[in-house]
């Protein structure tokens, strides 16, 4: 038997696709030779990432530095961009000032909405359609939920091209209909005994389908990237936040919508699990190589304070320059660590040993680690 008799594929993209098969999909769909071989490569790598992980002494500094480039990168899959130092001073400046640009905003919106679903499930256990309204709304400061049945919403062809602007796909439609589809993939998250037993497999599948319930007007790209790491965190196989596959995705970017839209249009459920399970190796490999140069860094840094100063509370000190790229005074009063002067002078001793590099922006001075902004970059 055929996928296409396996799995009913979208017959007109330009239509609503109302059909859009319900959960669990047919075992035959994924039971193959090569997506269980790259699935054995994919929790290998997972799993040394979290090993490694568990043993940071301080995994919230870490967590913070590199949840920042996730949101930096996911944004910029929807073509919202920012540099860099615009967004480590934004987050240097708790970004409450308004000085910061309108995708910089947007980006750290993103990393906001990663924690508060995060935390959520902490808090609830369970994935709902709350989960979900709250990524959405976080993500786009929006005050909405999930859009009515009127909404006429399709994902188009490229800006380019003889087929620019036409249809690639248009999801589901109707009154109940989107809330139906997406209560079933909230059952297929929160049942531990449905098919596949592997939460990987079962990101995997979870993923295509949200994109393709497309329950929000906008930002369902980047909420169903967040999605993917919640069910690697949630069903035990991260106990911190920090695998993201939006690096993957910006890189095979067109690969990512040729392969997505395969499922739909000729039940390509094979090329979908490889693709996946691909970005979460190589994000995997990615992020603990990420992992082991801020560590070493760090040790690096730690070692050059206490033989060269007489800085008291070093390792506190090389932590919180570790947090973020860009430190400020108040981030080391606001932690008790010194008072105001004992602060200043210790950035600054810092930035004479070039441990840190000293910048003056509208009158505001900031202390920049460009050992962690080098690490972060690539």
């Amino acid at each position: 038997m055929s996928e296409k008799q396996i799995y009913p594929v979208n017959p007109d993209r330009t239509k609503p696709w109302n059909d859009l098969p319900d959960l669990p999909i047919a075992p035959s769909l994924y039971r193959d030779v090569e997506i269980y071989e790259q699935l054995g490569n994919a929790k290998e790598a997972l799993a040394l990432l979290a090993g490694r992980s568990i043993a940071i002494p301080n995994p919230g500094m870490l967590i913070n530095s590199i949840t920042l480039q996730e949101a930096k990168v996911s944004s910029a899959i929807e073509h919202v961009f920012t540099t860099d130092d615009e967004l480590y001073k934004a987050v240097s400046d708790s970004a409450g000032d308004g000085e910061a640009s309108g995708p910089t905003k947007e980006v750290l919106r993103y990393r906001e909405a990663l924690w508060k679903g995060h935390h959520y499930l902490e808090e609830h256990g369970r994935f709902d359609r709350t989960y979900f309204v709250q990524l959405y709304q976080t993500i786009m400061e929006s005050g909405d939920g999930i859009r009515p049945p009127f909404a006429r919403t399709f994902i188009r062809m490229g800006a380019t091209g003889p087929n620019a602007g036409k249809p690639a796909y248009t999801p589901p439609r109707g009154k109940g209909v989107v809330e139906a589809k997406l209560d079933n993939l909230i059952e297929f998250l929160n049942n531990s005994d449905s098919e596949p037993a592997d939460p990987l497999l079962k990101m995997c599948i979870a993923h295509f389908q949200f994109e393709a319930i497309h329950p929000f007007r906008d930002g369902n790209g980047r909420a169903g990237r967040i999605m993917n790491i919640h069910q690697l965190t949630h069903n035990g196989l991260l106990e911190l936040p920090i695998l993201y596959l939006s690096r993957y995705i910006l890189e095979q970017k067109e690969q990512y919508y040729e392969t997505l839209a395969g499922v739909s249009q000729r039940a390509g459920w094979k090329q979908w699990f490889l693709y996946m399970l691909q970005a979460v190796e190589w994000t995997s490999k990615l992020t603990l190589r990420k992992v082991n140069d801020i560590i070493a860094s760090q040790d690096e840094i730690l070692g050059v304070i206490r033989e060269q100063t007489a800085i008291r509370r070093p390792e506190e000190l090389t932590e919180a320059i570790f947090t973020q790229p860009y430190t400020k005074v108040n981030h080391l009063t606001d932690r008790g660590l010194y008072a105001e002067n004992t602060a200043r002078n210790y950035l600054n001793e810092l930035a004479g040993l070039q441990i840190l590099e000293k910048r003056e922006i509208k009158g505001r001075h900031y202390y920049i680690n460009r050992e962690l902004e080098e690490i972060l970059s690539y």
